[in-house]
């Protein structure tokens, strides 16, 4: 882009929910294009790391920057402390909702997970599905025909992205896309659009 063009950032907070050791640090970091932690260790409380990623308005042309926090919270620090998890919900526009294809008891544990963000409490909030350590195919605890079943049930985006094999930009535009794509389409659902009250468009991403 131009260094004189003008160019909006839009705020969003995103939650990483998911058991402990699925991969919730290790896909921040990916995001946000910093080194994988080498060895797996429990959040002690919460972690937030930002992600800024372009998108463009498909009918006008214009440009955007989304400013993505993301928040990690370690599972067991969720249990301890009571006071986390309303924290991590407070004004929370998006939830990434983890499993590991390695780890079958993260996949049965979803519905679980989504159950708690659902209802008039928690308000309009974005829903993805992401499966960790898909390259780890040696180790798959997780069919192919009950990810299909799952997708099916819930309608819900699933995306999957690796453990330790990384592709750069490659890894993380997909998922970063779709996150991206269903924040728009819901400030643009939402009552009155008071976020972006001209804004009413689609986008495409860079």
């Amino acid at each position: 882009m131009p260094p004189h063009a003008a160019v909006d950032t839009v705020h969003y907070k995103i939650f990483i929910s998911g058991k402990s050791g699925v991969g919730k640090t290790a896909l921040a970091a990916r995001l946000a294009g910093l080194n994988i932690p080498p060895v797996h260790y429990e959040t002690t409380g919460i972690e937030t790391t930002v992600v800024y990623w372009p998108v463009k308005l498909r009918e006008s042309g214009r440009v955007l920057f989304f400013r993505l926090q993301l928040w990690d919270c370690g599972e067991n620090a969720l249990r301890r402390f009571d006071h986390l998890l309303p924290s991590c919900k407070e004004q929370v526009d998006a939830v990434l909702f983890l499993f590991s294809f390695t780890d079958r008891p993260s996949f049965d544990d979803l519905s679980n997970q989504i159950g708690k963000w659902n209802g008039p409490s928690v308000g309009r909030v974005a829903k993805l599905v992401v499966g960790t350590k898909f390259d780890l195919f040696m180790h798959c605890d997780v069919a192919e025909r009950d990810v299909r079943d799952f997708q099916e049930t819930m309608g819900l985006p699933l995306l999957r992205v690796g453990g330790e094999v990384s592709d750069g930009l490659g890894d993380v535009a997909l998922l970063l896309n779709c996150l991206a794509e269903q924040l728009w389409h819901q400030d643009c659902v939402t009552a009155g659009s008071a976020r972006h009250p001209s804004q009413q468009e689609a986008v495409t991403l860079l």
